[in-house]
C-alpha cells in the first residue's frame, strides 16, 4: 500500500467516526458556518464537527501546522477532498479568513501577523470581511479615498465602504486605504486589518434580490488600525491587495478545491432534476433540445474541472496561481449561471419558489441560487475586468 493509499484509509476511517450524521446532508442556507464571535449555530452539531476538523487543522488542510493549519501536500489535500464528497461531508467552515486574508497573510504577513491571526481563522473564532470597493471606486478600485492618517503607533481610518460581505458578521476587516494622498492612485494605497469591535464603524447591511442581506455598507469615522496591523509596506498595498484578489477569485471559481466542485454545484445532478421534473422516455430525455443543453453544460464542466487540475498541477508553488485566476473565474461564473438557468428550465415554476409549503426547501434553495448566480459576473472583479486582464496579463496582447 502506498503512502497515499494509507493516507485516504486514515482519512476515510476518522471520517465515518467523527462526521455526525446531519453535516453529510446539503447545508440549508441557515445552517453555513463563517465562524466568529457572532455566529449562531442551529444545528449543535454544527460545532461538533467544526470544532473536530479544526482539532486536526483540516479546517485549512494545507496550511502550515505551525498556524493550526493540516499541512497537508496538495495530493493529500486531494484525497481529503474526494472523502469528504464520498460521504456527502459539508465543509464545517468558510468564509474570506479561509479563502482570502488567510493565503494573502501567509504571502505578505509579518510572523507576529500570522501567529496572531491564523490559528483563530482555523479554529472559527473570528470572521473577516472586505473593505475594497467605496461608493465611487468599484471597478476602478485605486480611486479609492477612505484615508488613514499616520498617529504615530496606529493609523485613523476615515470614509466609507460598500458591498463588505458578512462585515455584519465579522470580528475583522481586511481594507484597501489611502496613506499618502498625494502619491499616484496605484503608489499611495496600504493594506491595513482593523478590528471591528470599536468606536466609529457602523455597519448597513444591503438587501439583495435573493431576500438574503451578506452586502453591507461600513462607514469609518475615526477608526484606529493599528501599525502592527499593516500588512506588506507603507503606500504599497496595491500589490497586497492584487495578490488577495487571486485568492479570492481561486475560491470564486472552485480552483482551491482542485477541480473538485463548483460554487453552484448541488448534490444532484442536471439529469436527476430532470428525471425527476420531466421523465424520461426510455433512458433519454424526451425534450431533445433541453437533452442537449444538458450535456454541453456537463461537458464543459469536465472539461473546465480538468483544467482547473492541470493548472494547479503545472503551478510550482503549489498554491493559488497568479494571473490565470481571472481565466477560471470568468468562465467558471459563466458555466454556474448556464447550469442554474438551465435547472430553471427543468424544474419549471417549482424553481421559482419563495415560501409556503407547496415548495420543498430545496426548490427555495434552487430560486436563491439562480439569483445569486447573477452576480458572478460582479463579485471578485467584473467579467470585464477579467477579460481585461486576461488580455494583457495572459495573452499579452496590446493595450
Amino acid at each position: 500500500m502506498t503512502d497515499l493509499e494509507s493516507f485516504r484509509a486514515e482519512v476515510r476511517g476518522w471520517l465515518e467516526e467523527n462526521c455526525p450524521a446531519s453535516m453529510r446532508t446539503p447545508v440549508p442556507e441557515d445552517e453555513i458556518i463563517g465562524g466568529g464571535s457572532k455566529q449562531v449555530y442551529e444545528n449543535p452539531e454544527a460545532k461538533i464537527w467544526l470544532d473536530r476538523m479544526a482539532e486536526k487543522g483540516w479546517t485549512a488542510p494545507t496550511w502550515p501546522t505551525e498556524y493550526g493549519g493540516g499541512g497537508l501536500s496538495r495530493d493529500e489535500f486531494l484525497v481529503l477532498q474526494d472523502e469528504m464528497a464520498r460521504i456527502s461531508a459539508r465543509a464545517p467552515i468558510q468564509g474570506m479568513g479561509f479563502s482570502m486574508i488567510g493565503p494573502t497573510l501567509l504571502d505578505y504577513g509579518t510572523e507576529a501577523q500570522k501567529r496572531e491571526h491564523l490559528p483563530r481563522i482555523v479554529s472559527g473564532e473570528i470572521r473577516w470581511c472586505q473593505g475594497y470597493s467605496e461608493p465611487g471606486a468599484g471597478s476602478d478600485l485605486a480611486s479609492l479615498q477612505t484615508r488613514a492618517e499616520d498617529r504615530g503607533d496606529h493609523f485613523i481610518v476615515n470614509g466609507q465602504k460598500v458591498w463588505t460581505s458578512g462585515a455584519n458578521s465579522a470580528d475583522w476587516m481586511f481594507t484597501l486605504v489611502r496613506t499618502e494622498p498625494q502619491a499616484p492612485k496605484h503608489e499611495g494605497i496600504s493594506f491595513v486589518l482593523i478590528d471591528m469591535d470599536q468606536p466609529g464603524i457602523t455597519v448597513k447591511p444591503i438587501q439583495l434580490i435573493s431576500g438574503s442581506s451578506p452586502f453591507c455598507e461600513t462607514f469609518l469615522d475615526n477608526a484606529i488600525a493599528k501599525k502592527e496591523n499593516l500588512v506588506g509596506k507603507l503606500n504599497h498595498g496595491w500589490t497586497v491587495g492584487k495578490r488577495l484578489l487571486q485568492h479570492e477569485r481561486s475560491a470564486i471559481s472552485g480552483l482551491t478545491t482542485g477541480g473538485r466542485s463548483g460554487r453552484f454545484d448541488h448534490t444532484r445532478s442536471l439529469p436527476e432534476v430532470a428525471k425527476e421534473y420531466i421523465g424520461m422516455q426510455g433512458c433519454k430525455l424526451a425534450d431533445a433540445i433541453l437533452r442537449d443543453e444538458i450535456v454541453k453544460n456537463r461537458m464543459n464542466s469536465a472539461a473546465y474541472n480538468l483544467t482547473q487540475r492541470r493548472a494547479m498541477a503545472e503551478n510550482e508553488s503549489g498554491g493559488t496561481p497568479g494571473f490565470v485566476t481571472s481565466v477560471f473565474k470568468y468562465y467558471g461564473g459563466e458555466l454556474g449561471k448556464d447550469r442554474m438557468e438551465i435547472q430553471l428550465k427543468i424544474m419549471g415554476t417549482q424553481s421559482l419558489g419563495w415560501e409556503g409549503n407547496m415548495f420543498t426547501e430545496e426548490e427555495k434553495l434552487a430560486t436563491r441560487s439562480w439569483l445569486r448566480s447573477k452576480a458572478s459576473s460582479i463579485a471578485g472583479g467584473t467579467s470585464e475586468v477579467q477579460l481585461n486582464i486576461i488580455s494583457k496579463r495572459v495573452l499579452g496582447l496590446p493595450d
